[in-house]
């Protein structure tokens, strides 16, 4: 079965810059579309960015497009989630997800997921 692991997380300070890693392990990542969600206290869960099984499409949810990168390395079996420019208002638990269904927008078709890394952002 696929297993995912988040890591990279942390406290940094507003402007600053972190890496989420997304390393999944018992089947290829290669055959799933992964997307990255985040949640806050008392906030709906929601997509932050998702790509293609083969990345050559990706998407944003408009609060973080111009500061967020997604991609992934299937060679790797890793996905990335390159966070820039951040602001307090990313605060929030991110979450690795993936599924079979190609199209990444989909939100209630991913069914694998990781158990999250905090991302906290001071003024």
């Amino acid at each position: 079965q696929l297993q995912l692991v988040e890591s990279g997380g942390g406290l940094v300070h507003s402007g600053g810059s972190l890496r989420l890693s997304c390393a999944a392990s018992g089947v290829s990542l290669a055959d799933y579309t992964i997307g990255w969600f985040r949640q806050a206290p008392g906030k709906e869960r929601e997509l932050v960015s998702c790509i293609t099984k083969s990345g050559s499409t990706t998407d944003y949810a408009v609060s973080v497009l111009g500061r967020f990168t997604i991609s992934r390395d299937n060679s790797k079996n890793t996905a990335y989630l390159q966070m820039n420019s951040l602001v307090p208002e990313d605060t929030a638990n991110y979450l690795c997800a993936a599924m079979l269904f190609s199209v990444c927008g989909v939100t209630e078709k991913y069914d694998y997921w990781g158990q999250g890394t905090q991302v906290t952002v001071s003024p």
